[in-house]
């Protein structure tokens, strides 16, 4: 399937192209700094891959992003990008647009945890965790049965000490995936304390693998119908919140589950 995808949700920028050629299928891939950057090297960036790929907009099947949660800039970035090149892919030729497909980055962060650890295709349960600064997380719930992904449970925007773990999961048969870790440190040890911990981030790579099934379920859309996923209403403090957060004391497990 001749796919381009990209993700700008993080401080990475991921860059993927895949196609058949020769019979084989390959992947081209493109990583550099995200951010605020990814503003003006989105661009450029997919342009080359393209290129390296020898491959056309008009030959693409579909056009995937991530579409959140994540950075508010980043993922405007993704959408207004993805919604340009699909209506320009067919305009010469007088055709429809190019479908869009949004990926959710926390399904990315999994897809990505289970082709490091598990990539033979067992069964596998995931809680990607990213972190979402203002001294919270992004997190959510999904189950792999060996085929396909479902979400087991719905986002959540909370504190590290705020989360728990879904009913009934059981550490063994499970990872927590992403970038939380390395900045909570400590703050999420109570979590799943025996659960392997894998650090990953939405790759472009993990939506190419995440497309086919994802277009299968008829959830492309339209250009005009593609946007960003946000589950934060506020997305900067004053300078007098920002103090009083560092001041109060990490509050204590409570009840915010991974529901």
């Amino acid at each position: 399937m001749p796919l381009l995808a990209f993700d700008t949700s993080t401080d990475v920028m991921s860059i993927a192209v895949g196609h058949t050629e020769g019979g084989v299928a390959r992947v081209w891939q493109h990583t550099a700094a995200g951010g605020a950057q990814a503003s003006s090297t989105l661009i450029p960036a997919i342009l080359d891959l393209m290129a390296q790929a020898g491959m056309g907009f008009g030959g693409l099947d579909a056009i995937a992003f991530g579409c959140g949660p994540g950075a508010f800039t980043g993922l405007r970035a993704a959408c207004s990008v993805a919604q340009g090149l699909a209506f320009g892919a067919r305009m010469p030729a007088g055709r429809a647009a190019l479908q869009l497909l949004p990926v959710d980055t926390l399904l990315a962060v999994a897809e990505e945890a289970r082709c490091q650890h598990a990539p033979s295709g067992r069964p596998l349960q995931v809680l990607a965790l990213l972190d979402a600064r203002m001294d919270q997380v992004y997190a959510a719930a999904y189950a792999f049965d060996g085929l396909r992904w479902s979400q087991s449970q719905g986002y959540r925007l909370a504190p590290p000490e705020a989360l728990q773990l879904p009913p009934g999961w059981l550490e063994a048969d499970m990872l927590l995936a992403g970038n939380a870790f390395a900045v909570y440190g400590t703050r999420l040890d109570f979590l799943a304390p025996n659960a392997l911990r894998c650090n990953a981030l939405p790759t472009a790579a993990a939506m190419l693998r995440l497309a086919p099934g994802l277009l299968e379920r008829g959830l492309a859309v339209a250009p005009q119908n593609a946007l960003p996923t946000y589950i934060r209403d506020k997305v900067a403090q004053t300078t007098s919140e920002r103090a009083a957060a560092r001041a109060a004391p990490s509050p204590p497990p409570g009840p915010v589950t991974v529901t």
